[in-house]
């Protein structure tokens, strides 16, 4: 049973790319489930790996990929509903907030769990560059002898 997710943004669902993020982050050995995507074939050797396939059925005794379809449902619905729209190079930030509401949704309220987020944002700074992908710097035009501020 996953305890707490720990999600990362993944270039593509290929073996490579995700075999790589899986045998970075799942001790070998440990009890891993997936669906039947092929991209999983081959964990077999290192993993304790089980597959539930859900063109046949969503649950197989213990197996079952449940609580995952739920994290990123919840993630689904946050950026088409509340987000409506993200930029991609802010998608590990979305993912960052979801991560932190599922790992303590069970056992923090909404005020703890606020309270906890303030705590660990003391002393992180995010720069207006940061944020927008933009430059900060001010645009100057030559105009003659003197540099002129452009509005923009």
């Amino acid at each position: 049973m996953v305890e707490r997710f720990a999600p990362t943004v993944v270039p593509n669902r290929k073996k490579h790319a995700l075999q790589g993020e899986v045998r970075k982050h799942v001790e070998a050995g440990a009890a891993l489930y997936s669906d039947a995507l092929r991209s999983y074939d081959g964990l077999a050797g290192d993993y304790a790996h089980q597959v539930v396939d859900h063109a046949v059925q969503y649950v197989d005794g213990r197996v079952h990929t449940n609580g995952l379809e739920n994290f990123w449902s919840l993630l689904k619905l946050g950026i088409s509903g509340t987000y409506v729209s993200i930029e991609p190079f802010h998608l590990f930030r979305y993912l960052d907030e979801q991560t932190f509401r599922y790992n303590n949704r069970k056992d923090l309220n909404d005020g703890q769990r606020f309270q906890l987020a303030m705590t660990q944002i003391g002393g992180k700074r995010l720069t207006y560059s940061e944020l927008t992908g933009k430059d900060e710097s001010p645009r100057y035009e030559t105009t003659g002898a003197r540099e002129t501020q452009i509005p923009f």
